[in-house]
């Protein structure tokens, strides 16, 4: 009895070292990609051989490691670059630029590129979220609704704008 019971800890033990392994492994992975991405793109940048979509990647990058004002930087590059193409890739960029505003909770600077993008991609869904959450940062609630149920218009399931917008409608006085 004894022994059957040290088995299976020590088989739990193991389970759980080999799934720890396995997380550390496949994030040393990810970072190691993002990095060796990072030094391509900077290499480029040095050299004055970047495009939009280059600048685009880098400050997408530096918004995931939390690098703000880096992240703001590139992507303004990026809508300066000749190179940009569509309006749909331009949205992504003033979304991605807002995103990195509000980060630093510069919210009217946020709304102002995530109306941008909405100006180019009236449907995009990510924007309209976006615009509703620096909304309610600012304590616009009846905005922010009102840009939630424009995405639960374009998209009935999303979770946070369901979320949010009834978590508004409790607060807000009815008309």
């Amino acid at each position: 009895m004894d022994n059957s019971l040290a088995i299976v800890y020590f088989s739990v033990l193991i389970v759980l070292l080999t799934g720890a392994a396995v997380a550390v492994l496949r994030q040393a992975l990810k970072t190691r990609r993002i990095e060796t991405r990072l030094a391509k793109i900077q290499k480029k940048v040095t050299k004055g051989e970047a495009t939009a979509k280059d600048y685009y990647e880098l400050g997408s990058i530096f918004l995931d490691k939390k690098l703000y004002t880096q992240s703001i930087s590139n992507l303004q590059k990026s809508l300066k670059a000749k190179d940009l193409e569509g309006e749909e890739n331009t949205a992504l960029v003033y979304n991605a630029l807002g995103f990195a505003y509000a980060a630093q909770e510069q919210y009217d600077l946020a709304m102002r590129q995530y109306k941008e993008a909405l100006k180019l991609q009236p449907n995009y869904v990510t924007a309209w979220n976006n615009l509703a959450f620096a909304y309610e940062r600012k304590t616009l609630d009846a905005q922010a609704l009102e840009a939630y149920e424009k995405v639960l218009e374009l998209d009935p399931n999303n979770a946070i704008a369901k979320k949010r917008s009834e978590s508004l409608r409790k607060r807000l006085p009815v008309a």
